[in-house]
This record gives structure tokens, C-alpha cells and sequence, in this order.
């Protein structure tokens, strides 16, 4: 088995638990910030597909899918393409709204194929390559990629949490 391979299987169960939470709860209700510091379903499915699609088009060398593929339009959201989500206000954060949830779930499915396929095809080898050196240490293949998942799983007990807040269960 390729080590990467775990990786795939990680993604998968956090892909689970956002689903599971999306399907439990109303396209409002997954909208709900519960609290201003405590991000909706919506923005946290939204910011896990983006940054999937984001980190993994940069270790590809292709443009991210929310342009390349028109999610920016479909989303309409009156944030920048650019908008730094990973460290959005509460303000920004209640921007990220859909009308219906099939939208985040067809984008988060588009960007964990284009993580999957790059984990099945990137050459071992070079998970210790340095790809990044912006940051003290500077970052590997590996490293990036162990950040990618962990960002989702992250994110997707988050969302578990967020729904029992504003649901009960």
C-alpha cells in the first residue's frame, strides 16, 4: 500500500462526517453561525473544499477549481476570489450562504477528487522535497499534505459540533 493511501482514507471519513451533518440538517439551519465565533456548517464545508482545491492546484501547478471551473459563479458570494477564508471575521464568515446544500456538497466532492487523484499520483519520492521555503522550517511534500488532511478532519468534527449546537443532535 502506498503511504499516501492513508491519507486518502482519511479524507474519506472526514468527507463522511460532512455529509452526515449536511444531510441531518435544513439548508437554514446549516447557514446558522450559533455563536459569532463559531462558523456555520456552510462556511466550514465551503472552507474545506476551498482549501483542498487551493493547496492542491498549487502542488499540481493548475489553476484551483473555484475559477477553473466556475464555482466562484456558483457560489455569487459577495466575497473577493481571493478572500483569505482561513482567517475570516465573524462578518465575512456569515457571507459564505447557499441556497442549497447539493452546491457544497458537488464542490467539496470536486475538490477531494482533485486531492485524491494528486495523492495517487504523486511519485513517494518526493514527499521530502521542499516546496515551500516561506516558512521556518521550511515546508515539505509531506508536510503540506499531512496540513491538507489534517485542515479537513479538523473542520469536519467542527461541523459535527456546530450541528448539534443548532439542531440538538
Amino acid at each position: 500500500m502506498k503511504t499516501t493511501q492513508l491519507s486518502i482514507e482519511t479524507l474519506a471519513r472526514a468527507e463522511e462526517r460532512l455529509l452526515d451533518t449536511l444531510t441531518q440538517m435544513t439548508v437554514d439551519s446549516a447557514n446558522t453561525m450559533p455563536q459569532p465565533l463559531i462558523k456555520s456548517v456552510t462556511w466550514l464545508t465551503w472552507h474545506t473544499a476551498r482549501e483542498l482545491d487551493y493547496q492542491i492546484a498549487d502542488l499540481k501547478h493548475v489553476a484551483p477549481l473555484w475559477q477553473s471551473a466556475g464555482w466562484n459563479q456558483r457560489f455569487g458570494l459577495t466575497l473577493p476570489d481571493d478572500t483569505q477564508d482561513w482567517c475570516h471575521t465573524p462578518e465575512e464568515a456569515a457571507k459564505v450562504v447557499v441556497g442549497d446544500k447539493q452546491l457544497l456538497i458537488d464542490y467539496l466532492a470536486a475538490a477531494i477528487q482533485l486531492t485524491n487523484d494528486y495523492l495517487e499520483t504523486v511519485d513517494e519520492t518526493t514527499l521530502a522535497d521542499v516546496i515551500d521555503e516561506s516558512w521556518t522550517p521550511a515546508v515539505t511534500r509531506q508536510a503540506r499534505l499531512v496540513s491538507i488532511i489534517d485542515d479537513a478532519v479538523m473542520h469536519s468534527g467542527q461541523a459535527v459540533y456546530t450541528r448539534r449546537l443548532v439542531i440538538g443532535r
